[in-house]
Order: structure tokens, then C-alpha cells, then sequence
């Protein structure tokens, strides 16, 4: 069982841990626990989250007992971790309803069912919730030294800034506090976090040795970062998300199989299940025939399919091929269309009338309705996939898709849409 370490080095996963040595001897001696907390600072998991979820899924797969912990009670505060400002603090009932999609985000990648390595879900708000101010105070703040809590990475950035306020100071503790609870509770013995989050979890397990005189592990995977120096997780209009309704299938799946020739193999090693030997293959094709793009696309049908299961994969893919002429138009539902049309350059109009020239320019495929004309003169212009001849000509109600869009198509692979609003 401790291969999982092997295949994490591999992967290069792998930021920190407290002793990678006693981490391996305790993982050769059988299965553990390992847990790894998420926060509902927001409505949805990210694809930075999604990280730290799939090593905790690939402890799992690996035959230990993963904990899913999403922060009722830490979602509240917020980590300071990373920021160089203060959080602004959600109502308990936006806390609330964004715990509950949380929680239903985490299920999906662990398995629940009966046996040695059955996942259990957790909320800290059930044992923190419980504590009153001297509880805190007295059974778990006196174990922090303040000159220890000060060195803290998170905190000492913040010191040389703007300062940091008290709630947020006390968010290491909570976490860490989260630690010794599972340990109590579940015999946990590794915390999973990204590398932003190393002072929070080994403050954890300094507080376990402290209290309990137990000796327990941490591991942390590296923060992604991009060839390209643009922030990982991020699009034009902002994160990248897991609920579809922030981020579409079809968005999340043109993210990945946009990723950057330098970053694909690293990204195959840290979202995929995919065999040293099946990456392998996927990076010589990379490097031979980068036109072709199969690296791009196996990480784009996979992550897809994980994060939003086949049958979206299905949809999104033959999005993908009518958009650009490969495939019908007609045979999209009008989400994955909408989800489609809202990745390219669209107009939008209030009735038709105007020539597809006209619709071309709005629609920012030509720069002017002369080389608009010249597009459709020299057979270069379509609409809905079927090539326009006719300068003059006007689309009619029969041409919208959906009764809503039109797509409109320069050469091969520029695509732009309208929509009657």
C-alpha cells in the first residue's frame, strides 16, 4: 500500500510531507485514514480543489479509508492562506446552502460503499459548533505558541501588509483542531491539502503530538501553475468551476483541450487515472504530431467525463464538431448549443431582417461588411453549416436554431453566433 506514494512521486504530485520515510512505513503496515477538508467560501468547487480531491480519491483506489471533511464551521471564517487581504464574511445561510452543494461536489468522487475502504463524509461544524469560547480557549488555544503562529507563512505575509484580523489569526487553530478530532473520532493519521495549506495542516500535527503524544502524517500536492505564466483555473470570465451551472460542460471541456503543449503531460499526471504507459504514449504524440492534439483531447474527454459524467462528454464533443462543420447543428439541445455559442463571439438582435453580411460584421467574424461580402463571394461564409452564395441573402425564422440562434462560420474555424432576444 505504499506504492501510493511512488505513484504521487511519479505524478509529480508531491510538495511536502512531515517524514516521508515514517509516511511509508505507516502505509506499508496497512491501510489508514487520510482526510482532506474543502470550504464553502464559494458555490462550487474549483479545478484547483479538484487537485487535492483526486489525491484523496487515488488514496482510495490505493485501499485506505479517505474522509471527506467540507468546513460548516471554517466556511464561516475563511483561510487567510494566499490572500493579502481580509475576507469578506458570508451569512450562516449562504454558508449553509453552499456546504450542502459542497457536499454533494465531494460525494461524487468518493465511493460509499460497504467495506475496508468505505468513504465518510464529515462537517466540522458538528464538533465545533459544540465548543464555547473558554472550551476553545482552554483546551485547544493553549497549545499554540503565538511566536510559532506568527512564523506561519499565511500569517507573517499578511503582518506586512494591510494586518490581519483575530478570526482569521484563529483559523489555523480551527483547522488543526479539525485534525485532532478525526483522529479522535476515526483514527486518522494524514491530512491532504495543497501546498498553501502546509502551516495549517502541520499545525495539526504538532497539536496531536501535544495532546495526544501520537505521531501523524501530512502530505501536500503542488499548487498548479501554467507554462504560459497565467493563473491555473482560470478563463476570460473567471474560475474555472465544477457545478455546471457556473462553469458549462462545454466551457470546462474546451479548457482542457486548449491546454498549452508545455503543461499537457503534466496535467494527463495529476487529473487522469491514465497508466504511466497510456501518458507515455499520449506525450510522444505531443511532441511528433502537436498539431493533432490527442493529449489535449484525451485530458479534455477525461476530466469531462469525471467531473460531468459521459453522457455530457457525448453532448459537448458533438458540440464541438458542428460548431465547426463536422456534425449537425439541428441534433444539439438547445443547453449545450446555448453553452457553445457563449465560448465564441455572439451578437445579439431583437428580430431578424438584417443580410447575413450584416450579421457577420455584428457578430465580429469581418471587420466590415465588404469583407464580409468578399468572404461569401469567395464561398468562405456559412450559416447554420450551409454555405451562404448569395450576397443579399436574409435569414428567416426557418434558419434559427431552437427558434433562438444562428451559427455563423468563417472558413474553417472561425465561429461566431446570433441570437434573437
Amino acid at each position: 500500500m505504499a506504492d501510493i506514494l511512488d505513484e504521487l512521486e511519479w505524478r509529480e504530485i508531491i510538495a511536502q510531507t512531515t517524514d516521508a520515510d515514517a509516511l511509508r512505513a505507516s502505509l506499508s503496515e496497512g491501510p489508514i485514514t487520510v482526510y482532506a477538508g474543502f470550504d464553502p467560501t464559494a458555490p462550487s468547487l474549483h479545478v484547483g480543489n479538484l487537485a487535492t480531491l483526486l489525491i484523496l480519491t487515488r488514496f482510495q483506489r490505493a485501499g485506505h479509508r479517505p474522509i471527506g471533511l467540507v468546513g460548516g464551521a471554517t466556511g464561516l471564517i475563511g483561510d487567510p492562506s494566499g490572500r493579502s487581504t481580509e475576507r469578506t464574511l458570508n451569512s450562516t445561510e449562504i454558508v449553509a446552502e453552499w456546504l450542502s452543494r459542497i457536499r454533494v461536489q465531494v460525494e461524487r468522487f468518493l465511493s460509499f460503499e460497504e467495506g475496508p475502504t468505505a468513504a465518510t463524509l464529515v462537517s466540522n461544524l458538528d464538533w465545533t459548533g459544540e465548543l464555547s469560547a473558554i472550551e476553545f480557549l482552554r483546551d485547544v488555544g493553549k497549545h499554540f505558541p503565538v511566536n510559532r503562529m506568527l512564523a506561519r507563512e499565511s500569517v507573517s505575509a499578511r503582518l506586512g501588509g494591510e494586518g490581519l484580523s483575530y478570526t482569521e489569526f484563529s483559523y489555523q487553530i480551527l483547522q488543526a483542531n479539525d485534525y485532532l478530532e478525526l483522529y479522535r473520532r476515526h483514527g486518522c493519521s494524514l491530512q491532504l491539502g495543497g501546498s498553501d495549506q502546509w502551516g495549517n495542516i502541520t499545525a495539526g500535527v504538532d497539536l496531536i503530538r501535544r495532546v495526544e503524544g501520537a505521531h501523524v502524517h501530512a502530505l501536500t500536492g503542488k499548487l498548479i501553475t501554467k507554462a504560459d505564466g497565467t493563473k491555473f483555473g482560470k478563463t476570460a470570465g473567471g474560475a474555472v468551476w465544477l457545478d455546471p451551472a457556473l462553469t458549462s460542460p462545454y466551457a470546462f471541456y474546451q479548457y482542457w483541450l486548449n491546454s498549452d503543449d508545455r503543461d499537457v503531460v503534466r496535467f494527463l499526471k495529476v487529473f487522469t487515472f491514465r497508466s504511466r504507459e497510456e501518458i507515455a504514449e499520449l506525450e510522444q504524440s505531443a511532441k511528433e504530431r502537436p498539431a493533432a492534439r490527442e493529449a489535449q483531447r484525451a485530458l479534455a474527454e477525461d476530466l469531462t467525463t469525471l467531473v460531468h459524467g459521459a453522457d455530457e462528454l457525448a453532448r459537448v464533443v458533438a458540440a464541438s464538431r458542428a460548431l465547426f462543420g463536422q456534425g449537425s447543428l439541428s441534433d444539439l439541445d438547445e443547453k449545450t448549443l446555448e453553452s457553445a455559442l457563449a465560448e465564441v463571439p455572439k451578437a445579439s438582435v431583437t428580430s431578424l431582417g438584417a443580410p447575413f453580411v450584416e450579421l457577420l460584421g455584428e457578430s465580429g467574424l469581418v471587420e466590415s461588411k465588404s469583407a464580409a461580402r468578399r468572404a461569401v463571394k469567395e464561398g468562405g461564409a456559412y450559416l447554420n453549416n450551409v454555405k451562404i452564395t448569395d450576397e443579399e441573402y436574409v435569414p428567416s425564422a426557418d434558419d434559427l436554431l431552437h427558434g433562438r440562434y444562428l451559427v455563423l462560420r468563417r472558413g474553417k474555424r472561425t465561429v461566431g453566433g446570433v441570437e434573437v432576444v
